[in-house]
């Protein structure tokens, strides 16, 4: 499955922002969707996560409350809804797909997205 994640840019802090990963190849609806991020010299990290039928979905501590996950299987993408957003939220964006349930660990994905750019100022 192919990926490409968009809807990043530049905004002040406690703007909100919604990235879509869209998917093409497979079957979509079959897989989990995580959205991680990255900061240059630090290791990715793990922001949210939705089963394939969007019944759970998981969110890191640090965006719980801000971030909301979600997941369009008809339209084969899946969304990052981001409100309040800080200055630490500054990071490199990735969607990631695999089958099976969701992990945190961004080694348990198989597919990902180009990345794309969040930029908060304070």
């Amino acid at each position: 499955v192919q990926l490409q994640a968009s809807g990043g840019g530049l905004v002040q802090a406690g703007d909100s922002l919604r990235l879509s990963c869209a998917a093409s190849g497979r079957t979509f609806s079959s897989y989990s969707t995580g959205w991680f991020r990255q900061v240059s010299g630090k290791e990715r990290e793990f922001v949210a996560g939705i089963s394939w039928d969007g019944r759970s979905s998981y969110h890191a501590a640090s965006v719980k409350g801000r971030f909301t996950i979600s997941r369009d299987n008809a339209e084969n993408s899946v969304y990052l809804q981001m409100y309040t957003l800080k200055p630490e939220d500054t990071a490199v964006y990735y969607c990631a797909a695999r089958e099976g349930r969701v992990y945190a660990t961004p080694t348990m994905f198989v597919y990902w997205g180009q990345g794309t750019l969040v930029t908060v100022s304070s």
